[in-house]
């Protein structure tokens, strides 16, 4: 492949789905490019970059952008998402999934993220992974579902509590999307609201929020964070530092 040529973008096979969003501002595409090529000039071989930052915050979205970038570039891209290896629904008489503590204690599955996703991906002789465990809309499992992995695969993942300690060793790039609290809440309330409905909102303030504050509190990852977005305006995002990044620390 020469070195100008595209490559692909292999995403996820779970309908929990988001596109990629059309190009916003040239704002927008120098900073996506900025931090395509920090991550490129990482070197060879593959490399995992993790995107956090609480609900709504644009993770997905600005995961796809630089995937989109990333390939342009001529090395292949794999996207996954963290809410496509949770904990299946059949499951959870088990356990508290729906207060704020209990989404963060419970909701993932960080054993099969790593099994069927992370280990291969940090493994240089593996040629497979999965892409998904569950999906979290139909239920329907995919592990079985792997796609290739070439020696130079850049893997890029989002979800919130990207950096717990039970995964947060895998990263080779840190991404933050930093957007305050309320922002937050006013986002994911309205992009929630066909099938929560009424409940769009507590949902997020009771238990997301609840639970993204517990992960601040115990975890502290920003100031591992190799970049920080501050994702405010999705036209006009800025590249900020860790130490300025108050919103998502408050």
């Amino acid at each position: 492949m020469g070195p100008h040529e595209a490559a692909s973008v292999r995403q996820s096979p779970s309908t929990w789905q988001q596109p990629c969003p059309a190009p916003a501002s040239a704002e927008r595409s120098a900073l996506t490019e900025a931090l395509a090529k920090r991550i490129r000039d990482r070197g060879p071989g593959r490399l995992l970059v993790g995107i956090d930052g609480f609900t709504a915050a644009g993770k997905t979205s600005f995961g796809h952008e630089l995937a989109e970038r990333i390939a342009e570039s001529g090395r292949p891209v794999l996207r996954a998402t963290l809410d496509d290896f949770k904990n299946p629904w059949k499951d959870r008489h088990l356990y508290d999934r729906e207060s704020g503590e209990g989404y963060y204690r419970n909701a993932y599955d960080y054993a099969s993220a790593r099994r069927l996703l992370l280990d291969p991906c940090r493994n240089p002789e593996a040629t497979l992974c999965a892409l998904c465990s569950i999906d979290p809309l139909t239920q329907k499992n995919h592990a079985e579902e792997t796609v290739p992995l070439a020696r130079d695969s850049v893997l890029i993942v989002d979800g919130v509590f990207a950096f717990r300690p039970e995964i947060d060793a895998y990263w080779d790039f840190r991404l933050w999307m930093d957007v305050d609290a309320e922002l937050s809440v006013r986002r994911g309330a309205e992009r929630d609201q066909d099938w929560a409905g009424s409940d769009a909102e507590a949902i997020h303030r009771d238990r997301y929020l609840v639970a993204e504050r517990l992960y601040l509190d115990e975890v502290d990852p920003l100031p591992r964070m190799d970049a920080v977005v501050d994702n405010t305006h999705f036209a006009r995002p800025r590249l900020i530092t860790t130490s300025q990044s108050g919103s998502a620390q408050r």
